[in-house]
C-alpha cells in the first residue's frame, strides 16, 4: 500500500510539474494547450523510463498513441475513399464524387512525425483531406511512407518520390482527370521537410520539372546542421514539441547511434567537412532583426563527434543546403509558420533565401502559433489553432490551385 500510495505521489507531483510549466501568454486555449503538452511531456517522461529499464524504445510510445487514431477508408456522400497503391507504396486517395466539366486539381499529402510516426489515415489528416478534396473538387493522394527507425533515410524521401512521379504519369492524371498544370504537394512538420525535399529534387528531373505547380510547407524542419537558432533557444521546452524529444526521435532517421543524440543536443554532430555549408543557414544573415534580439551567432563546433554521417550534409535530407542555382527554380511557395515553435527560424531563413532568387512566396505567420496545432483539431483536445491553420491552407489552395 504505502508503494503504491508513493507512486501515485510521485505521479501527480510530476504532472503538476509539467502541467504549470510556463506557457506564451498569447496562445489561445491556454489550459487545453497546458494538457496537451502536458500529456506530451508525460509520455516523453514515460518513454524514457521504459526504454532505461529495458521495456521499450523510446519512440515506441508515439507510434502506439499514433496507432490508436488511425482510420478506416470510409466513403461519404461527397467523397470516395480508397486505400490502394503507387508503385508498391500505400496511398489513401479521396476522390470527388461531384461531377466537373473541368478537369480537377490534385494535392499530394505528406503527412508529419518527425520521420518516426504519424500516418497518411489518422483521423485529423484523414479530415483535412476530405475538407480539401470536398472544398477544391480536388484529386487527394495521401503517402504512407515508411518510417524509421526500422526505415532510415532516405527510404521516407524515396517512397514519396516514387509515389509523385507514379501519380504525375499522364495515364494516371487523365484516369483520375486531373488537370496537369494544378498539381500542388503539400507538407507538415517533418512531411514539409519531405514535401520540400521531393519538390527539389522533380525540379531537378527533366521529365518532371514542371509537374508541380505549388508547394505548401506547413511549419516545416529544414535543416539539423545547426540545433542553435534562436527559435531553438527560445523553444526548447515547447509548448508541444521539445527540442530534446524532437532530436531523439529525428535522429533515428540517420542512426540509431545514442552518441549522435547527445552531439546534436550539444551542436557538435557535423564534421569538418561541413563548414561551406553554414553559409546557407546563418541565421544572423537571413533571420528578420525581430527575431535576432540578443542572441549571438556562434559557428556549432566542427569534428567532435568521432563517427561520420554522410546523410547530415545530404541535400535530399535538409532542404536548406541547396545553393541558390537549385532554388531559383521552384514553383510557388506556401510556407505557413508559428511564432511559438522551435522549427520556425528554419521557415524564416528558406523564405528569405527564396524571395533572394526570385521565386514567389506567400507566407502565413500566426504570432500566436505553436507547432503541431494541425494535429489538434478532433475530438476532446481540439485547439481553434488548429482549425484555423487548417482553414488558412485550404483558403490558399482554393485562391492558388
Amino acid at each position: 500500500m504505502g508503494y503504491k500510495t508513493l507512486c501515485f505521489g510521485f505521479s501527480c507531483i510530476l504532472f503538476a510539474y509539467c502541467f504549470y510549466s510556463p506557457i506564451p501568454e498569447n496562445i489561445e486555449e491556454p489550459w487545453k494547450v497546458r494538457y496537451v503538452d502536458t500529456l506530451i511531456k508525460l509520455a516523453s517522461h514515460m518513454a524514457t523510463l521504459l526504454e532505461n529499464i529495458g521495456l521499450m524504445k523510446y519512440e515506441r510510445i508515439f507510434s502506439t498513441v499514433t496507432s490508436l487514431f488511425i482510420t478506416q477508408a470510409v466513403s461519404d456522400e461527397n467523397i470516395t475513399v480508397i486505400d490502394t497503391d503507387f508503385s508498391n507504396i500505400p496511398v489513401r486517395l479521396y476522390l470527388p464524387k461531384r461531377k466537373s466539366e473541368r478537369k480537377r486539381p490534385a494535392v499530394i499529402v505528406i503527412h508529419g512525425g518527425i520521420f518516426v510516426f504519424g500516418s497518411c489515415k489518422v483521423t485529423d489528416h484523414d479530415i483535412l483531406n476530405r475538407l480539401t478534396s470536398n472544398k477544391l473538387g480536388a484529386v487527394v493522394v495521401g503517402i504512407e511512407y515508411r518510417l524509421a527507425p526500422e526505415y532510415p533515410f532516405p527510404a521516407a524521401l524515396e517512397d514519396c518520390v516514387q509515389v509523385t512521379k507514379f501519380f504525375l504519369q499522364e495515364n494516371i492524371l487523365a484516369k483520375y482527370r486531373v488537370d496537369p498544370s494544378r498539381v500542388c504537394i503539400m507538407g507538415d512538420s517533418s512531411g514539409g521537410t519531405l514535401a520540400a525535399a521531393v519538390t527539389q529534387l522533380l525540379r531537378d528531373d527533366p521529365e518532371f520539372k514542371n509537374r508541380i505547380k505549388a508547394q505548401a510547407l506547413i511549419y516545416p524542419g529544414l535543416q539539423l546542421i545547426d540545433t542553435s537558432l534562436p527559435s531553438h533557444r527560445e523553444y526548447e521546452h515547447g509548448p508541444i514539441l521539445h527540442r530534446e524529444m524532437m532530436i531523439k526521435v529525428a535522429s533515428l532517421y540517420v542512426s540509431r547511434d545514442s552518441s549522435l543524440i547527445q552531439a546534436l543536443l550539444r551542436n557538435e554532430h557535423m564534421p569538418e567537412e561541413s563548414r561551406h555549408l553554414f553559409k546557407f543557414v546563418n541565421w544572423s544573415h537571413f533571420l528578420p532583426e525581430k527575431y535576432k534580439k540578443s542572441h549571438v551567432y556562434t559557428e556549432p563546433v566542427l569534428g567532435k563527434l568521432n563517427v561520420s554521417y554522410p546523410a547530415l550534409m545530404d541535400t535530399r535530407l535538409f532542404p536548406l543546403l541547396v545553393n541558390d542555382s537549385r532554388l531559383q527554380n521552384l514553383p510557388l511557395t506556401y510556407i505557413l509558420t508559428c511564432e511559438h515553435d522551435l522549427l520556425r527560424d528554419d521557415s524564416f531563413i528558406y523564405i528569405a533565401r527564396l524571395k533572394n532568387v526570385g521565386v514567389q512566396v506567400i507566407h502565413d505567420h500566426l504570432e500566436e502559433g505553436f507547432h503541431g496545432a494541425l494535429s489538434f483539431t478532433t475530438g476532446s483536445v481540439a485547439l481553434q489553432l488548429g482549425c484555423k491553420i487548417r482553414n488558412k491552407y485550404i483558403h490558399w489552395l482554393e485562391e492558388n490551385l
